[in-house]
């Protein structure tokens, strides 16, 4: 089976939609438990942009390296990330990604190829490619991908890492996850003229997409990422896209006005890109529909399960901070 205007095998396909219904129902869950107070912080949802960290990692092996943003459990995920490691980091527990210290803005996982969220604004940007220079200097054929959104292309680092990686040829790509806000300003208010043609100076190959087709994406991020690993260098790809949760879960403790209209929202719901994807599917085999419900019952387990085990782990002990912040202690060894 091919879906309409692709030629991608079925289980290709299949395995996409997993993971975008993957990342959908386990923010969904996590939106949950957020207003129910079961977090012990903020949750900053990709719900409405799974199109883009699914079409991306799927040309990605647990060898090649992503970072991501403050918005960046769809990409963990997306790159393999253990669903119950992650809620358990994000509850805060002993037994989450990252020991219950990094919370929702900093799961990780190295053996996935995951150097980290970031809630700094564009602070993925440098690491992705520190990483892609380390890669190519090893010779592995690894790429790093640098997951950003559109307030972070107004980072000077932006310019930095296009003008050394072109220079190198360095095996980067970077994409900019454009879904019109900066935070709570629209896009529009705060960058000027085009986040991908910000390349164009540097020679290096861009593209502006939607970022809602999973499909799309997928075909962006295969002519970036072979020319990346064939030593061409680096990519940039705007992909456009938006989030139909708020900024931030508890952003309505604080807001007094809204800065978006609900119609503008239920617009964008309309182009959900797994609603799109699925209709895909659908229309390229109709007999595919009992698939995609099994599908959806085994995420539905997998959530289940996450949930139960972020709530059985432990609080991590308050001594085992000092191992998370000195190399020594986390040897073994007294500074």
């Amino acid at each position: 089976m091919a879906a309409a205007g692709s030629n991608l095998p079925r289980e290709e396909l299949l395995e996409m939609y997993r993971r975008m219904m993957l990342i959908r129902r386990m923010e969904e869950q996590l939106a949950r438990d957020c207003a129910a107070g079961k977090l012990p912080g903020p949750v900053h949802l990709y719900v409405g942009e799974e199109a883009i960290a699914v079409g991306v990692c799927q040309h990605l092996s647990d060898r090649d390296w992503i970072t991501s943003t403050h918005r960046g459990h769809g990409h963990f995920l997306a790159k393999g990330g253990d669903p119950a490691r992650m809620m358990a980091e994000i509850y805060g527990r002993a037994d989450g990604i990252c020991g219950g210290f990094g919370g929702s803005m900093h799961v990780a996982d190295f053996s996935k190829g995951i150097i980290g969220a970031n809630g700094i604004v564009g602070g993925g940007i440098a690491l992705a490619t520190g990483a892609a220079l380390a890669s190519q200097l090893d010779g592995d054929g690894r790429v790093a991908v640098a997951f950003f959104g559109d307030g972070a292309a107004n980072q000077g680092v932006l310019m930095e890492a296009l003008n050394v990686a072109s220079l190198w040829k360095l095996p980067l790509i970077l994409v900019c996850e454009n879904n019109g806000f900066s935070e709570f300003s629209p896009t529009a208010t705060v960058t000027s003229g085009s986040i991908a043609e910000r390349a164009r100076p540097f020679g290096v190959p861009f593209v502006e997409i939607d970022g809602n087709d999973v499909v799309a994406v997928w075909q962006a991020a295969n002519a970036a990422v072979r020319r990346a690993r064939d030593g061409q260098g680096p990519s940039l790809i705007e992909a456009r896209t938006y989030r139909t949760r708020g900024h931030v879960e508890y952003e309505v403790t604080f807001i007094t006005e809204p800065y978006r209209g609900e119609a503008e929202v239920e617009a964008w719901r309309a182009r959900d890109p797994i609603d799109r994807f699925a209709r895909r599917l659908r229309e390229g085999e109709p007999g595919i529909a009992d698939e995609l419900a099994r599908i959806d019952r085994e995420i539905e387990a997998i959530v289940l399960e996450a949930v139960h085990f972020a709530e059985a782990s432990p609080e991590p002990e308050p001594a085992s901070a000092r191992g998370h912040m000195f190399a020594a202690v986390a040897r073994g060894v007294e500074p």
